[in-house]
């Protein structure tokens, strides 16, 4: 690799310039770094909060009753047909 000398500024207002480009250049990494620590923060929080919910979901689901038990309502079948005779009657339009 070819190392070259640093450019020396030949007046002051050449060397004024370019400090002032790097105290720019230095905010703006600045405020690009304080970004990037919000956004790790804020995905800090996130996954946090989704182990929250998963962990409260396999609590709710560890309490619901086994496939194979009886008294688990099966929400997606056919509704029963009602045993009554008074439900045979036709509806009335009150």
């Amino acid at each position: 690799m070819t190392e070259y000398p640093p450019h020396v500024p030949s007046d002051s207002t050449e060397s004024d310039s370019i400090a002032a480009s790097l105290q720019r250049l230095a905010g703006k990494i600045q405020l690009i770094s304080d970004a990037v620590k919000a956004l790790h923060q804020d995905r800090v929080q996130l996954e946090n909060k989704i182990e929250d919910a998963q962990k409260r979901v396999q609590h709710i689901l560890s309490r619901l009753p086994e496939q194979s038990d009886g008294r688990q309502l099966n929400l997606l079948s056919e509704p029963a047909t009602p045993t009554n005779p008074e439900d045979d009657n036709e509806p009335t339009t009150h």
